[in-house]
């Protein structure tokens, strides 16, 4: 327990209005531990009205959740609490170096600061078999470790559902078939949830004072990595300057190998098939991506910052060889900050099946 949830608190208590937000993948988006928390703190505070926004989205981590925050989060109006879960996909899903999940989870808290200083956060370490084995072995999961790092910095308390899961299950109190897996079954939801309910009753143990007012939340003079993406934004594709091969519009879905995942098969993406496809885009900032669907036909891809060398980048995610996948790929990034030019095109590597690159959105800080 870190900090306090004084300001989300003053809000359900007092206006009897709260507005949940809970960012994350597919733990999240799923109907799991998310809809118990949000009946935990209706029982908490009966008389307030809660609007509560599901910012889960499947497959992805802490770096594409940075670049939406502000679309899927922020727009929705002023969030009073903020829960936030990205430890098993920047694992399982990204495999993210630490610095990659440092910059992506600092991304998200600091940027949500910045733009509301009152905004109160819990962030939330869910499981899978690698990091219960970290645990067994006695070494905290990379991910973890790395987002606990920014939940130090910013004041930030933490669920360790991980830590507490190997612990319970190495006392035979649950196993990992009771629980469900990575996605949990409702005794995995309600582990969490459970864990969540003991955070609330401590951080909420004394009544309110008469006097008691809501306040910014310290900030960090400095962010922990000056490359973190704090000023994380979505830009539009057709923002980008076509030389050659690339087409703005919905893929022919039907004529792809693969599962696609229904909420992108009616979406236009800035698509290129063949190598030499070349485009231009200009961009503020430290970082530029692009937010992609990539599938078994995924590509090489190679990018190009201000007139540098080309750097190649696979566009096949973890998951990506039977389906077409939602992550960021990176094309640039530590970069001065500043005005700049990427240039982008479809590599003639040999690939097996493909040379795609189906973008949904780019991505800047």
């Amino acid at each position: 327990m870190r900090g306090d949830l004084n300001n989300s608190r003053l809000q359900f208590e007092r206006q009897r209005k709260g507005n949940v937000a809970f960012m994350g993948g597919s733990i999240t988006e799923m109907n799991a531990y998310r809809p118990l928390v949000g009946d935990l703190l209706q029982k908490r505070f009966p008389q307030t009205a809660f609007t509560f926004t599901n910012a889960g989205l499947a497959s992805t981590c802490s770096s594409t959740g940075a670049f939406r925050l502000q679309r899927d989060v922020l727009d929705q109006g002023p969030v009073d609490l903020l829960f936030v879960e990205f430890a098993v996909n920047d694992d399982q899903d990204g495999r993210f170096s630490r610095e990659e999940c440092i910059r992506g989870m600092e991304g998200i808290i600091r940027q949500a600061r910045l733009k509301n200083p009152k905004i109160d956060i819990v962030m939330t370490f869910f499981v899978n078999e690698g990091m219960i084995k970290s645990y067994q072995a006695r070494k905290t999961p990379l991910s973890i470790e790395a987002h606990e790092v920014v939940a130090q910095a910013y004041a930030i308390s933490t669920i360790n559902v991980a830590k507490q899961f190997t612990d319970q299950a190495a006392a035979g109190k649950i196993t990992w078939q009771q629980y469900g897996g990575v996605h949990p079954k409702p005794a995995g939801a309600d582990f969490c949830a459970r864990m969540m309910d003991s955070l609330f009753s401590r951080v909420w143990s004394s009544p309110l004072s008469a006097q008691a007012q809501s306040r910014a939340h310290d900030l960090p003079a400095k962010p922990l990595d000056p490359f973190s993406y704090f000023n994380g934004r979505f830009i539009d594709p057709k923002q980008a300057v076509v030389k050659s091969g690339w087409t703005l519009a919905v893929p022919d879905w039907r004529s792809l190998p693969g599962e696609k995942r229904e909420r992108y098969t009616s979406i236009p993406m800035l698509c290129a098939i063949k190598p030499g496809s070349e485009l231009t885009l200009e961009f503020d900032g430290t970082a530029v991506g692009a937010f992609v669907v990539a599938g078994p036909d995924a590509g090489i891809a190679e990018a190009s910052v201000d007139g540098g060398p080309f750097r190649a980048i696979n566009l096949s995610g973890s998951f990506s060889g039977s389906l077409h996948y939602p992550w960021t790929v990176m094309l640039g990034a530590g970069l001065k900050s500043g005005r700049h030019l990427l240039a982008l095109r479809i590599s003639g590597e040999p690939k097996t099946a493909g040379h795609a690159m189906r973008i949904l959105q780019f991505t800047a800080n």
